[in-house]
C-alpha cells in the first residue's frame, strides 16, 4: 500500500466541522428511523401482531425488531462492497435514503385488524429494508470521518458517530413524547403514533441535503487515483493476510460485547420500568431519554481518551466494570422503582404438576401454565415447584384458593385471585415515582451508560485502523453488524424471553453478562497494546 493512500491529510477546522457535522447529522437521522420502532413497542405489537395475548406479542414484537438487525450484516457486505468499489461519500447517501423511505412505510402500513396478516408481512420487509441500510450507514459515516481524521484525534473526532448512535435513540423518544403532548390519548392511539414515522421524510430531507455538500474521503481518492481499488472488496477482506484474526477479533470481542451493553442500557433498561417497575409509559421515556442525551458526553470522553491510553484499555476495563456492576446496578433501580403497591415484595410460589409454559402459545395448554402467563404477563417474579395439585401460595405459607376459578377468562381470573389474596397480584397501576427514585433510576442508567462509552467510544478508530484501506469499508462492517444485529439485535428478545420463562425479571441480563465474558476474553486477546496507530502490514 502506497503512502498517499494511507496517508491523513489534515482538513481545515471549517471542513472538519462539516465532515463531522453532517456524517454525525445523518447517523443520528438514520437511527432515528430503525429506533423509532422499538419506541412504540407497546402500540405497534397491538397494531400488528395481534394474539390476545400481552407476553406473546410483544416477543413477536421483539422478534420483528430482531429481523432488522438480522439484515445488517447482509447490508454490511452490499454497501461494504460499494463502498470500497465507488467511494464512501455515495453509498452513505443510499443507506440513509433507503431507511428513510422504508421508516415512512412503517408508518403508512394499515393495522392487522384492517388487512390481516398482510399487516405483519408488510412490516417485516420494511425492517429488512431498514436493516440492510443501517448495514451499510455506520461503516461508511465512521470511516469517513476516520479518513478525515488527523490521526492523534481520530478517537475524539470519530466518538462523536458513537455519540450520534445514542443521538438517534433520544430523538425517537423525543419526537414520541412530542407527539403525545400535542395529542389526546386516543388521537394517539388511533392514528397518531404513525406521525413520528412519517416525519423521517423530512429528516432525510435534510440529511441528504447535508451530506451532498461533502466531498469524498481523502483516503479513497488517493487509491483510486493510484489504481489501488479493490477487485472484490468482500473476497479480499477475507484473503488479505492476517485480516481473518482481525475480523474475528473485531466481531466477538468488540462489536458483540459494545452491542449488548449498549441495548441493556436503553432497550431492556426502558422494558424493565415499564414493564417489570409498572412505571407510567411517558415518565418511563422521559427518564431513559435523559440518561441517554446527558449519556452522549462520555461517548466523546472515552474516544478521546483512547487518543492518550491507547483503544484496548477503556474497553477491556469497561468489559470487567460491566461484568461486576450490571445486576448490582438493575436490583439497585429496581429497588427504588418499584411500584408502592409492590413494596411489601410479596413472596408468590405456584406449585403443581404439569406447569411449562410456552411463551410462543396465544393460550396455554394447562392451567399451571395460565396462571405462569398471568405473572410473567405482569412482570412478577415467582417461584416454581413441583406439587401433586396446582397451588398458589402467597408469602411461603399462605394458600390461595384456586377453586372455582375461571381458567378461559383470563380477566375474570387475576381479578378473581387478587379478591381472594387480598393483594394486588397483576394488575398493578402504572405510577410515577417522586423526583428523588427519578434522579436515583437516571444515576444508575448514567452508570450503564458509562460503561457503554468506555467500549463504544473508541470503537470507530480502532476498527479504521485495524484494517487496510483498500477493503476497509467491509472488513469492519462484515464484522461489526454482525456482533451488533445478532447479540445486540436480538437481545430483548432472547431476554424477554428468558424472563417469561423464569419469572426472574432480572433473569435476562445473564445474557449480556455471558456475551460480555466473552468479548472480554477476545479483546484481552487480541485488541493491540499501546498508542493508537493506523493500519500497517505487519501482520498486527
Amino acid at each position: 500500500m502506497s503512502q498517499s493512500a494511507q496517508q491523513h491529510i489534515e482538513p481545515s477546522a471549517k471542513e472538519m466541522r462539516l465532515v463531522i457535522g453532517a456524517s454525525s447529522a445523518g447517523t443520528v437521522f438514520e437511527w432515528y428511523d430503525f429506533f423509532i420502532y422499538g419506541a412504540l413497542g407497546t402500540i405497534l405489537s397491538k397494531t400488528f401482531f395481534p394474539t390476545g395475548n400481552a407476553t406473546l406479542e410483544m416477543l413477536l414484537f421483539w422478534l420483528v425488531f430482531a429481523v432488522g438487525f438480522g439484515f445488517r450484516p447482509l447490508g454490511a457486505v452490499l454497501f461494504g462492497y460499494l463502498g470500497d468499489k465507488l467511494g464512501r461519500k455515495y453509498t452513505f447517501l443510499v443507506t440513509v435514503t433507503l431507511m428513510g423511505i422504508a421508516t415512512a412505510g412503517v408508518g403508512m402500513t394499515p393495522s392487522a385488524e384492517a388487512i390481516g396478516l398482510w399487516a405483519p408481512a408488510i412490516v417485516i420487509f420494511l425492517r429488512i429494508l431498514q436493516g440492510l441500510a443501517l448495514g451499510g450507514e455506520y461503516g461508511g459515516a465512521a470511516i469517513y470521518v476516520a479518513e478525515h481524521s488527523p490521526h492523534n484525534r481520530s478517537g475524539y473526532f470519530t466518538s462523536y458517530i458513537q455519540a450520534s448512535v445514542g443521538g438517534g435513540f433520544v430523538l425517537s423518544l423525543v419526537v414520541v413524547l412530542g407527539c403525545k403532548a400535542v395529542m389526546s390519548p386516543e388521537t394517539w392511539n388511533d392514528w397518531g403514533w404513525r406521525v413520528p414515522f412519517l416525519l423521517s421524510l423530512i429528516l432525510l430531507a435534510i440529511s441528504l441535503w447535508m451530506r451532498f455538500m461533502l466531498s469524498e474521503s481523502p483516503v479513497f481518492k488517493a487509491m483510486k487515483a493510484e489504481g489501488e481499488i479493490a477487485g472484490n472488496p468482500f473476497v479480499e477482506s477475507f484473503t488479505y493476510p492476517g485480516n481473518r484474526k482481525r475480523i474475528m477479533v473485531a466481531l466477538f470481542g468488540v462489536a458483540a460485547g459494545l452491542t449488548v451493553i449498549w441495548y441493556t442500557a436503553m432497550f431492556s433498561g426502558l422494558s424493565f420500568l415499564k414493564q417489570s417497575m409498572h412505571i407510567e409509559d411517558t415518565t418511563a421515556e422521559i427518564i431513559v431519554g435523559l440518561s441517554a442525551l446527558i449519556g452522549m458526553g462520555f461517548y466523546v470522553y472515552f474516544g478521546h481518551l483512547s487518543d492518550r491510553v491507547g483503544r484496548k484499555k477503556p474497553i477491556v476495563i469497561g468489559y470487567a466494570l460491566t461484568l461486576l456492576l450490571l445486576f448490582p446496578v438493575f436490583w439497585f433501580m429496581g429497588s427504588v422503582a418499584k411500584d408502592p403497591s409492590q413494596r411489601a415484595s410479596i413472596e408468590w410460589t405456584v406449585r403443581g404438576p404439569d406447569c411449562t409454559y410456552n411463551p410462543f402459545a396465544a393460550k396455554q395448554e394447562t392451567e399451571c401454565g395460565k396462571l405462569m402467563g398471568d405473572f410473567a404477563g405482569a412482570g412478577v417474579p415467582y417461584n416454581l415447584e413441583k406439587g401433586d395439585k396446582l397451588e398458589l401460595v402467597m408469602g411461603g405459607t399462605q394458600v390461595v384458593s384456586l377453586d372455582g376459578i375461571d381458567w378461559n377468562d383470563a380477566k375474570a381470573r387475576k381479578a378473581e385471585i387478587e379478591k381472594r389474596a387480598g393483594k394486588t397480584a397483576f394488575n398493578f397501576e402504572k405510577h410515577k415515582p417522586s423526583l428523588g427514585q427519578a434522579a436515583l433510576i437516571v444515576a444508575a442508567l448514567l452508570v450503564l451508560t458509562a460503561l457503554s462509552a468506555a467500549t463504544y467510544g473508541p470503537v470507530a478508530a480502532l476498527l479504521a485502523e485495524m484494517f487496510p484501506p483498500k477493503v476497509r469499508y467491509s472488513s469492519m462492517s462484515i464484522p461489526y453488524h454482525i456482533g451488533t444485529g445478532y447479540f445486540g439485535g436480538f437481545l430483548p428478545f432472547i431476554a424477554g424471553y428468558i424472563v417469561a420463562r423464569s419469572g426472574d425479571p432480572y433473569s435476562g441480563l445473564w445474557y449480556t453478562w455471558v456475551v460480555v465474558l466473552i468479548a472480554l476474553l477476545v479483546s484481552w486477546w487480541g485488541l493491540p497494546d499501546g498508542k493508537p496507530r493506523d493500519f500497517a502490514d505487519d501482520g498486527a
